[in-house]
């Protein structure tokens, strides 16, 4: 079955950089688009960057843009999550997410918590001094 696990979370100095890593597997990855959302207490889960695996295109929220990137590694079917200039705002669960992309062209709604039917359980971040 599909299986999504996180790992790399922890406690990072406001300034600093971490780097997440989502492994997947149970489904075929190169026709899928895997994202990284967040969710901090109290808010609701955002969809933060998003990589269509047919043909290697990026999305990126606003609200990371700059400082966030995502990378795709298919010969050990891994998403990799980038973080730099790390703020206490970052603090959250982060979740990795799939799913299925049907055929070639954009993605209609990359950054839509609603598009993906597979979550990981999430790993922590906590920017703190």
């Amino acid at each position: 079955q599909v299986r999504l696990v996180e790992s790399g979370g922890g406690l990072v100095q406001p300034g600093g950089s971490l780097r997440l890593s989502c492994a997947a597997s149970g489904f075929t990855f190169d026709k899928y688009a895997i994202a990284w959302a967040r969710q901090a207490p109290g808010k609701e889960r955002e969809v933060l960057l998003c990589i269509n695996n047919r043909d290697g295109s990026t999305y990126v929220s606003d609200s990371v843009k700059g400082r966030f990137t995502i990378s795709s590694d298919h010969a050990k079917n891994t998403v990799s999550l980038q973080m730099n200039s790390l703020q206490p705002e970052d603090t959250a669960i982060y979740h990795c997410a799939t799913g299925y992309v049907p055929g070639p062209g954009p993605l209609s709604f990359p950054l839509v918590t609603d598009e993906y039917d597979y979550w990981g359980q999430g790993t922590q971040v906590t920017v703190s001094s």
